[in-house]
């Protein structure tokens, strides 16, 4: 979706420049590249989300892989302590 946008874009620059006055094509260069700069920043933004969704996925994965090797320990004592008894 963002190639489309980009694309249109381009290419409705690509049209004012060819047909545009000066004054039309600095303004047109301006839109693009103010466009562009916040094309990065939702970019960048998402990145963001999504590093900070996969750490937060990591730390649970985590305590579910601790929690369980708990119960497992907890498991293999009682085992020792019935096979002791």
């Amino acid at each position: 979706m963002m190639k489309k946008i980009l694309l249109g874009l381009a290419f409705v620059a690509t049209l004012m420049t060819v047909s545009c006055k000066t004054e039309t094509k600095d303004e047109m260069k301006e839109a693009t590249e103010a466009v562009g700069a916040e094309m990065d920043e939702a970019i960048d933004t998402a990145a963001v989300k999504v590093d900070a969704a996969v750490d937060s996925t990591k730390v649970k994965v985590g305590e579910t892989l601790e929690k369980g090797a708990a119960k497992m320990d907890e498991a293999g004592k009682k085992m020792k302590e019935a096979a002791t008894e």
